[in-house]
């Protein structure tokens, strides 16, 4: 489950990078890319509290 949360990030991040160069998405990638960094913080918390 923590590798599906490291490659949605990555996808997000390559996501948000393309739309900030290029295209307006705007505020929905930003979000995007708010989610991911949330997830991947909870993940590595919950992983060092089950050790």
């Amino acid at each position: 489950m923590r590798n599906l949360l490291y490659v949605l990030a990555i996808m997000v991040v390559v996501a948000w990078a393309i739309g900030f160069m290029g295209y307006s998405a705007g505020g929905l990638i930003h979000l995007l890319l708010v989610i991911a960094l949330i997830s991947v913080l909870l993940g590595i918390i919950q992983g060092r509290r089950r050790k």
